[in-house]
């Protein structure tokens, strides 16, 4: 059984994705938000002042970088909560449907990606220190830093479990349930992940040539999720991606601005640094994924149709 046809077990009718994603968008969106519009009103002066802090994304209004961290990623944690009740309660589903087309949850997939791309990360954002060392801060503080390394790892991976779930998950099976075959929900959650990641303030410092970085980290995660039939592996690669992030080098003009190791001072400028991940380590990740787990009918996994299965109600 595939990872598409798990989709088929349980209520798919049209208004039950509608009501989800409703759900989705109002954990997230208005739920989600009130603990960062309670922290922002306390810290602000008068209705002026927070009226100019939330058009700014309530950033530099005094909130501990870390409490902010922690504020940003309780609002995905709600979000995730919303998708959760919508596949359980509204679809009648099974989170793992939407998890993997295996008996089980594959943690050691999770824990292998993470791993890996883990030491990647560390060793490019290191080469990247010590090629211009002029262009970084050594920043460290003991008890800030410490804080951050414990939120990073037990708070980010449900920012980035909750992305995952919802556009390698649920939006893919949902698209390939409805046009019947896989590359048209695999370039769209692609586009729309990219879509996601276009209010970030490196979008708006660098310009559109950067949505390249965050739709072709997209299709790097959506192949994999295909050629794995689940996605456990997208899981452990996105997570370990945004911890590294978030506690080895922050700017004061991207998205995690945090007490990190590193501040990087350097001009924002697009350079080859920002394709390196696509054009190079996206491709040989690929390549170690397909050699490990014996990936075969790359052609079929990508781009073939998709069938119904006979009988659904056999499905977990």
């Amino acid at each position: 059984m595939d990872f598409f046809q798990k989709a088929y077990k349980g209520n798919n009718d049209w208004y039950t994705w509608m009501v989800t994603i409703i759900l989705v968008f109002l954990f997230w969106q208005i739920l989600g938000v009130m603990p960062l519009i309670a922290a922002a009103f306390s810290h602000t002066e008068d209705f002026a002042a927070f009226t100019e802090a939330a058009n700014n994304n309530f950033m530099n209004i005094g909130i501990n970088k870390n409490l902010y961290l922690f504020l940003i990623i309780t609002m995905f944690i709600f979000a995730l909560i919303g998708l959760v009740i919508g596949v359980k309660y509204v679809h009648k589903r099974t989170l793992k449907s939407i998890i993997t087309s295996r008996d089980k949850v594959d943690w050691k997939r999770i824990w292998f990606a993470f791993i890996l791309w883990a030491i990647v990360a560390t060793i490019a954002t290191v080469g990247a220190v010590a090629l211009a060392p002029d262009n970084y801060v050594f920043n460290f503080k003991p008890v800030p830093f410490f804080t951050l390394v414990i939120i990073s790892f037990l708070f980010l991976p449900f920012q980035t479990s909750f992305e995952e779930f919802l556009f390698r998950g649920y939006f893919m099976q949902g698209l390939g349930m409805l046009v019947k075959n896989r590359l048209f929900p695999l370039l769209m959650t692609s586009v729309f992940f990219g879509l996601l990641h276009g209010a970030n303030p490196e979008v708006e410092k660098l310009g559109q040539i950067t949505m390249v970085f965050y739709i072709g980290t997209g299709l790097f995660f959506g192949i994999t999720t295909l050629m794995d039939e689940g996605i456990e592996l997208a899981l452990g690669l996105h997570a370990a991606n945004n911890i590294i992030a978030a506690f080895l080098v922050t700017t004061d003009w991207t998205v995690f601005q945090t007490d990190a190791l590193f501040i990087d001072t350097s001009e924002p400028s697009v350079t080859w640094e920002m394709f390196v991940p696509v054009l190079v380590f996206y491709p040989a990740m690929l390549l170690i994924f397909s050699k490990k787990y014996g990936w075969k009918n790359w052609g079929e996994k990508l781009a073939g149709r998709i069938q119904k299965p006979e009988n659904v109600g056999v499905l977990d």
